[in-house]
């Protein structure tokens, strides 16, 4: 017996102005749980298409890594239309980014940024090692912070041992938010009126649980 789609429409933008930024934390928590427990919400997604062509606006703007292990939309058992998401080794940020972060917040009304990090990151641990290669050197430098803010860890500190990449990921969390309030004075200000929020994530590649940093 075929399942019925459960969700055949994309948000509408009266429906993206009602949200509240807890309100969005709120729906990606419960859509964590879905996909956790392995309840997927059924879409249909040739309908979501056609019904988006002539105009988006997404609950959110998610910053993750490239992680091929860390699906974002099935993480958060989202659609078409209900996230911009961001991608790039090491959840880092730079000025395309908090560009398109801008964009999808002051242009496209998005209530929310959440910078995800995860377990078991390359990044991370490249950087750790100092790891030099063509253009991903000056991408892992810029992990580099979040590794020397770690430096009163007591063990060995390389990408060998778990507890300390662990420590340098949920690191490089805080520090991306935080980056990105010191570096986007629009997205700054959106936060101190409360339009919107930025907070960091912690993807468990273990469990697929999220556990939001608020």
């Amino acid at each position: 017996m075929n399942q019925q789609p459960l969700i055949e429409k994309v948000l509408t933008a009266e429906e993206q102005r009602n949200l509240t930024p807890d309100e969005v934390i709120a729906s990606l928590k419960e859509g964590n749980k879905r996909f956790c427990s392995g309840s997927l919400t059924m879409r249909d997604h040739s309908k979501q298409i056609r019904d988006a062509i002539n105009g988006q606006f997404p609950k959110a703007v998610v910053l993750s890594c490239v992680d091929s292990r860390v699906p974002i939309e099935d993480i958060f058992d989202k659609g078409i239309g209900d996230m911009f998401v961001a991608r790039v080794a090491g959840n880092i940020v730079n000025e395309d980014i908090l560009g398109s972060m801008e964009f999808g917040c002051k242009v496209s009304g998005a209530k929310l940024i959440l910078v995800l990090g995860h377990e078991y990151c390359g990044a991370i641990k490249g950087a750790i090692d100092k790891v030099e290669l063509g253009n991903l050197t000056g991408l892992l430098n810029k992990i580099r912070p979040a590794v020397e803010r770690c430096n009163h860890f007591v063990g060995e500190q390389t990408s060998k041992n778990p507890q300390f990449v662990d420590l340098v990921v949920r690191e490089n969390i805080k520090v991306t938010v935080n980056t990105i309030r010191s570096q986007s004075q629009i997205l700054r200000q959106m936060e101190e009126e409360g339009e919107i929020k930025i907070v960091g994530a912690y993807y468990d590649m273990d469990n697929g649980q999220v556990m939001f940093y608020e």
